[in-house]
């Protein structure tokens, strides 16, 4: 006999349809399963067969076949357990249970329970936009999935639960839809712990009131990890549609869990400097997303960037500049977005100390040569704000008086990011880093002296012609800012004062 049951698979971000066919027929007993199976697929042959036995279902002996189309494309994990245990039963006659319009996955214990599965997001989209009535994912995945509006949700805990509610045998309440509230974790750290350093904090409130790419440099002990771990906490609140779009990451990655089934505040990604490029970028012979796509709508921070190998750094000038990140394969090409903010952090020779008011560098000129260029000039001009931080000053650390706070900044970023919510209306534009050639003509015009201050510093300071676009985007976002619907002369020498560690540390590398 013949059934047929509806499932879902995940090819990069996006899911597609698997048609989950069983036949049965007189002949040696056996159980294959075909249309480009991964091993964890199957393996799913031995959890149904004892699903079956455990819920009292007579396995039968005949011989069985598995067919999961489009046979082209490749099918991972165990999520399809869950519609061959369904499509079975149907096909040896041990249910009447009608699966039309509803969409099945899930991972099956040998006793019969249902397990979570990775890319349940994806594969509830998938399953409202082909215009399925109900879809049937595990109990731990039900409030990832119930983030879909406009299509009835049911997790269950064993088959019994499907099996029964399709029998009508006992009634099975869907999931309430999800309400997203964007917050804060009470634990995130706060700008007020940082003492002094007011420099590096006004260059990353433009940063984050921008999503402008940054580079701190300063010596050890400086504040430059404790400066980054805070811009969380003043970014913009997530929207739901970035926490949709960050969340279908996550899900796919398998970095959900039951207590967090959908991403709320903007992540923050931290890879150690021995990170591979594939690491970095995603990869395997079924590409996952690696940590620049993980950082998604938040902060990808890079400590101690010249550790990083060249390829691993190289890697992120693509994606700095458009945003998104390309990995091709023989099973095909995927595309994950990018769009974060990259801050790193450096030292500015091998033993951090070079250019320190008291501490004596003990580093060669020729090691000091060698160490900065590790880090490429291409790479360092897609980093928008170049910020020297400077060591703390004692009266800095044992004063009383408590530093602004990251609620206090996080209002001026707010308020920026309005403005430019309202400039790029109607366009994929989010924020001032994201603007094209053509909207920098548009909106970044300045005054006929600023032009001329512009015009120095692009020859004094060697600039590219990236270089000056990404200046006049930081200035427009400093007059956003200050509130200003021009960019003022003030604005453009703010943001040319954070190209200066060009000359200050990377002059003597040639660059």
């Amino acid at each position: 006999m013949y059934a047929k049951i509806m499932s879902a698979g995940v090819f990069g971000l996006n899911a597609y349809p698997v048609e989950v066919e069983v036949d049965t027929f007189r002949g040696m007993p056996s159980f294959e399963v075909v249309g480009l199976p991964d091993a964890a697929v199957r393996e799913s042959r031995d959890r149904v067969r004892a699903a079956f036995k455990n819920c009292g279902y007579e396995f039968p002996a005949q011989k069985i076949t598995v067919n999961l189309a489009p046979a082209d494309l490749k099918k991972t994990g165990p999520l399809y357990d869950l519609p061959i245990f369904l499509a079975l039963l149907s096909a040896c006659g041990q249910t009447a249970a009608d699966f039309s319009g509803s969409l099945f996955l899930g991972e099956l214990a040998m006793n019969g329970e249902v397990r979570r599965v990775q890319g349940a997001l994806p594969m509830t989209i998938l399953a409202k936009d082909q215009g399925f009535s109900r879809i049937f994912v595990p109990a731990e995945n039900e409030k990832e999935a119930s983030a879909v509006q406009g299509i009835e949700i049911y997790g269950v805990k064993d088959v019994r639960d499907v099996v029964d509610f399709l029998e009508n045998v006992r009634p099975l309440s869907p999931v309430e839809p999800l309400e997203f509230k964007p917050s804060s974790s009470p634990h995130q750290p706060d700008m007020a712990d940082v003492r002094g350093q007011e420099f590096a904090k006004r260059a990353l409130e433009i940063a984050a009131a921008g999503s402008h790419n940054a580079l701190m440099i300063g010596p050890p002990g400086s504040g430059k990890s404790m400066l980054a771990q805070r811009i969380p906490s003043i970014l913009p609140d997530l929207t739901f549609e970035e926490a949709i779009e960050t969340t279908k990451i996550h899900s796919i990655a398998g970095e959900l869990s039951a207590d967090r089934p959908i991403l709320t505040e903007r992540p923050f990604r931290s890879p150690h400097h021995t990170v591979s490029p594939a690491g970095l970028s995603g990869g395997g012979s079924i590409p996952r997303p690696g940590e620049i796509s993980m950082a998604h709508n938040g902060v990808l921070f890079l400590d101690e960037l010249p550790e990083f190998s060249r390829s691993a750094m190289e890697i992120l000038r693509q994606p700095i500049e458009t945003g998104a990140v390309t990995i091709s394969r023989a099973s095909g090409t995927l595309t994950y977005p990018c769009q974060m903010i990259v801050i790193a952090a450096m030292n500015p020779c091998p033993c951090g100390y070079y250019g320190h008011p008291s501490h004596p560098c003990s580093c060669t000129p020729g090691q000091i040569q060698r160490y900065l260029s590790r880090v490429s000039g291409p790479l360092l001009d897609r980093l928008d704000l170049h910020i020297d931080v400077a060591p703390v000053k004692f009266s800095d650390l044992s004063g009383l008086e408590k530093a602004e706070s990251s609620a206090s900044i996080k209002q001026r970023v707010d308020a920026a990011r309005k403005i430019q919510t309202a400039r790029f209306a109607g366009t994929d534009v989010r924020c001032n880093a994201q603007m094209p050639a053509d909207m920098v003509a548009e909106f970044c015009q300045i005054s006929p002296e600023g032009s001329r201050l512009l015009q120095r510093a692009f020859s004094q300071l060697g600039m590219s012609a990236r270089g000056y676009h990404r200046i006049l985007k930081v200035a427009r976002t400093i007059a956003d800012l200050e509130g200003e619907a021009e960019i003022q002369t003030a604005h453009l020498s703010e943001a040319l004062q954070y190209r200066s560690l060009d000359r200050k540390y990377f002059a003597r590398t040639g660059r």
